[in-house]
């Protein structure tokens, strides 16, 4: 029996071409224990937005008119809430765009319902749209670096008393960062630490996602102070890390 107190179900916003897709993701994700609305295109994607809202977007890569790189830039630009896109099998270059663009993960089609399932849920667990965040109770609430406040409560990051926007990939890999200053992280460390997932061969996502972040926290994203490439290792997060 649902009671007043019992966590809502998170809604899912599905936006592919293809009316069988839809249909299955809709029927699956709503025996887990989502609530599912669908869309076939740019516009329906669109007013569904305005009309509701969610938790999460899937969002199919290759549509007719406007594609789903298109649609992903333009919910970026007005929200940080979490996308998934769709890809077609092995099409690496479509996936990093994705995340370049603002997606916070990806999945290849053919692609099995219950591990989309899985990482919906892994997003929203990382996402501050989920119901639930996990909190790192050895973390303090508050970190300070360079110029930077990272709050993890809010899960927002400050500079100057201005808030800087970040896409839920981002701030799991700055806070994989902040956790191990001034260590080399390689990219599989880096991916089980921020995406909770092994790596996959030649996966790039990791390199994306510090490319956008270093654009939001570098003076200069080009010759980069605080995220340095270390050659042959991965990566290191130079600044000193404070309470705050």
């Amino acid at each position: 029996m649902s009671t007043a107190s019992e966590t809502p179900k998170p809604h899912i916003l599905i936006v592919d071409d293809d009316a069988e897709i839809r249909d299955l993701l809709s029927r699956f994700l709503s025996k887990h224990d989502f609530r599912v609305t669908t869309a076939k295109d740019g516009r329906e994607m669109r007013q569904a937005l305005q009309d509701w809202s969610f938790d999460l977007v899937v969002l199919d890569l290759m549509m007719p008119g406007e594609d789903g790189l298109t649609l992903c830039r333009q919910v970026r630009s007005e929200s940080s809430i979490p996308i998934i896109m769709l890809t077609a099998m092995g099409e690496e270059v479509d996936r990093i765009i994705g995340l370049e663009v603002g997606a916070d993960d990806y999945m290849a089609k053919p692609f099995n319902p219950r591990e989309l399932a899985a990482r919906i849920k892994a997003v929203l667990r990382r996402s501050s749209s989920g119901a639930a965040v996990e909190t790192d109770d050895d973390r303090p609430a508050k970190v300070a670096f360079a110029d930077f406040v990272l709050d993890s409560a809010t899960r927002t990051l400050h500079r100057s008393g201005s808030d800087i926007a970040l896409t839920a990939g981002e701030y799991d890999l700055l806070v994989a960062f902040v956790d191990h200053p001034r260590r080399v992280l390689n990219r599989d460390q880096l991916l089980d630490m921020a995406r909770g997932r092994a790596a996959i061969p030649f996966d790039r996502s990791i390199d994306v996602q510090v490319g956008r972040l270093r654009r939001k926290i570098e003076m200069d994203p080009k010759n980069p102070n605080l995220i340095k490439t270390v050659r042959g290792g991965g990566y290191m997060f130079t600044p000193e890390v404070q309470a705050s």
